[in-house]
């Protein structure tokens, strides 16, 4: 590999990153540096080119420490055998970076993955002593993704949740058969156990910190891993049931959705064309669904077509308004909140404050509009005190009346 300046390393790696979207600081526990020690702050944090409720555009350090890779993945541009062009940071490379990015501002913490040099147990040894020398001997107070590699030694990963805020290892495809077609060097077995083996690990923290204040932090934001849709076979039918399953067995913070975008020299066995991004975005819809919504994920699919794809013109919620036409209108001076849920239009803060508002007086249309954002698209669905959707419910033309336009999204747009 031909020897680069810190700059030209940084070019290459931090573009190298853009693919891996599990990345998000949510849910970390305060640390800071006031008093006059240590460096850095996590309380309020955030990620790479994510926004905070009051729109502040927050970032941290997003790099690879490698994008060289003993592996041969079909979908990855890193792969072994791609024609990019190759580039590696040692360990103190990158905490020099994330010292001088965060004393400038330019951040709030690191998220740091790597492509596999040498063994996984080298490559996440050169990850931890990143994380490792950041906390200890700079006295880092900000916050740490950590990519861990889940056929490392066990005792390496467990020492990434020492010094990490969050950790994640990524299932990568949505079933097995697309990981032993496009990724025969990985195991989804392995991954699973290490998935597993990492939320043991939390528990088991999160019981010695209620017991014991000497307790060390681990991973106090949780795990998170991300899936690549669009490479293979599988529906999004099959992508809900599966993250389904690792948020309830392995109480996952956040399952992520990364459009497959065409790679030079692709193999074959690729599709030609990146999926639309608007099937990502349904994606991310369905999951809030079920976090927050109290959707099943047998519901969710429900509603999608008879391939298992969920509609790219309207979203989830939506659709399975639309086919199950019978669970409507819904009173929103009566409904329990779980109803109202299920109202297309209504969020959950919104729920919250028709709830809050109807124990005073019986709420009329314009008082749902008051605390909504727009009622126009609740209307057929919703009954109050002044407006009953008379045969609105039952037109044939419904989704028409109902369906915003749509414009198709575009992967890594301007």
């Amino acid at each position: 590999m031909p020897q680069l300046d810190l700059q030209a390393k940084l070019a290459i790696l931090a573009d190298a990153a853009k693919y891996d979207a599990s990345c998000s600081s949510s849910g970390t526990s305060k640390r800071d540096s006031r008093g006059g020690k240590g460096v850095g702050s996590s309380e309020g944090m955030g990620i790479c080119h994510a926004y905070a409720p009051d729109g502040r555009c927050i970032s941290l350090l997003k790099i690879l420490l490698t994008n060289s890779c003993i592996f041969d993945c079909a979908y990855c541009i890193n792969r072994k055998s791609s024609n990019v062009r190759r580039a590696r940071f040692t360990a103190q490379e990158v905490v020099r970076l994330t010292l001088s990015f965060y004393k400038r501002n330019y951040i709030e913490g690191l998220f740091l993955s790597s492509g596999i040099i040498r063994s996984s147990n080298y490559t996440m040894e050169q990850i931890v002593e990143v994380a490792r020398s950041l906390r200890e001997d700079h006295d880092f107070r900000g916050y740490i993704h950590l990519k861990t590699i889940p056929d490392a030694d066990p005792e390496l990963v467990r020492q990434a949740g020492l010094h990490a805020d969050r950790v994640s290892i990524n299932v990568e495809l949505p079933t097995d058969a697309g990981l032993s077609k496009l990724a025969p060097e990985k195991s989804a077995r392995g991954i699973e156990s290490a998935i597993r083996e990492m939320k043991s690990s939390i528990v088991e923290a999160g019981d010695s910190a209620r017991r014991f204040k000497s307790a060390p932090r681990f991973a106090p934001a949780g795990q998170s891993t991300q899936m690549i849709v669009g490479a293979d076979a599988a529906s999004d039918s099959d992508i809900v049931q599966r993250s389904s399953m690792l948020y309830d067995r392995y109480s996952l913070r956040r399952v992520y959705y990364s459009a497959f975008s065409p790679i030079p020299d692709a193999s074959a066995v690729l599709p030609l064309k990146r999926p639309p991004l608007m099937r990502e975005h349904r994606l991310y819809q369905s999951d809030w669904l079920m976090r927050f919504y109290g959707f099943k994920p047998a519901e969710v699919v429900a509603a999608a077509d008879p391939a298992g794809m969920l509609d790219l013109d309207i979203d989830p919620k939506l659709a399975w308004a639309l086919k199950f036409r019978e669970s409507f209108p819904v009173d929103v001076n009566r409904a329990p909140r779980e109803q109202l849920w299920r109202v297309p239009g209504l969020g959950t803060k919104a729920v919250e404050r028709i709830i809050a508002s109807r124990r005073h007086r019986r709420l009329r249309l314009e008082d749902i509009a008051r605390l909504t954002v727009s009622v126009t698209k609740m209307r057929p669905f919703i009954v109050t005190a002044d407006w009953r959707p008379t045969m609105l419910i039952d037109r044939d033309d419904l989704r028409t009346l109902v369906a915003p336009k749509q414009q198709q999204l575009e992967l890594f747009a301007a």
